[in-house]
């Protein structure tokens, strides 16, 4: 069976036609898409790089990743979630980018090490199970290569920000984006990372001011963090 929930696939494709509404539900992604950017950028420069960019929904991502100068592939299972962003790539002009409706586990065993850099953001916590996506990213990287995830921490603030906060008072997303049980501790996806082969390089928290409406990224990986790893050569 596919490690894929459908209801999460029917809830991003409901919203599919608003991926690239940057005052929709998706705004927060739009915001946090510099950050994210520049620091996979900073740990591993990307122009003229091979970059697979897993569970890249409507493109927004992939999109500036081939824009910096990678030539990307972009896979998911939400067929109206890649529509939009084929049609955007057209529309924008944006170069050295494509699109796959295919399982992370399948492509990997289709092209292994096929890879010099693999993203993977907000997906982790929406898969049944996470550590399968996670040996699918380590057999995808080439050796030396780089692996950048992001996800949410387990604990009570988190349940509290990213739930309470973010999908019932500030109504930054819809309810039900989110589903508690599936947010993943830093230390778990460590261990996932190492049982996949890849080795944990450096973390980061992202954090949102409610007050400025702005996020950083810093030190603080209670809520959202990113991780990034390397596959050994």
């Amino acid at each position: 069976m596919a490690n894929v929930d459908a209801n999460e696939l029917a809830k991003f494709s409901e919203l599919a036609h608003r991926w690239w509404d940057t005052e929709s539900e998706f705004k927060p992604l739009h915001q946090i898409n510099p950050l994210r950017l520049n620091w996979i950028d900073g740990l591993s420069p990307i122009q003229g790089k091979q970059v697979l960019d897993v569970g890249c929904g409507g493109g927004i991502l992939a999109d500036a990743m081939a824009r910096k100068g990678a030539t990307v592939l972009g896979i998911d299972l939400a067929t109206k979630s890649l529509r939009v962003a084929e049609l955007h790539a057209m529309e924008a002009g944006t170069e050295n980018v494509s699109y796959q409706e295919i399982a992370v586990e399948a492509l990997a065993a289709q092209r292994p090490a096929a890879f010099d850099v693999v993203t993977c953001m907000e997906m982790l916590e929406h898969v049944p199970d996470p550590a399968s996506v996670v040996r699918a990213l380590g057999q995808l990287v080439k050796p030396g290569g780089w692996v950048f995830m992001s996800t949410l921490n387990r604990n009570f603030k988190s349940f509290m920000l990213a739930i309470v906060g973010a999908e019932y008072v500030l109504r930054m997303l819809p309810k039900g984006t989110h589903e508690y049980a599936r947010f993943i501790r830093p230390s778990e996806l460590a261990q996932m990372c190492r049982d996949a082969g890849l080795e944990p390089q450096t973390s980061k928290g992202l954090t949102y001011n409610p007050l400025t409406q702005r996020y950083k990224l810093g030190s603080d990986t209670d809520v959202n963090y990113l991780l990034a790893c390397r596959r050994p050569l």
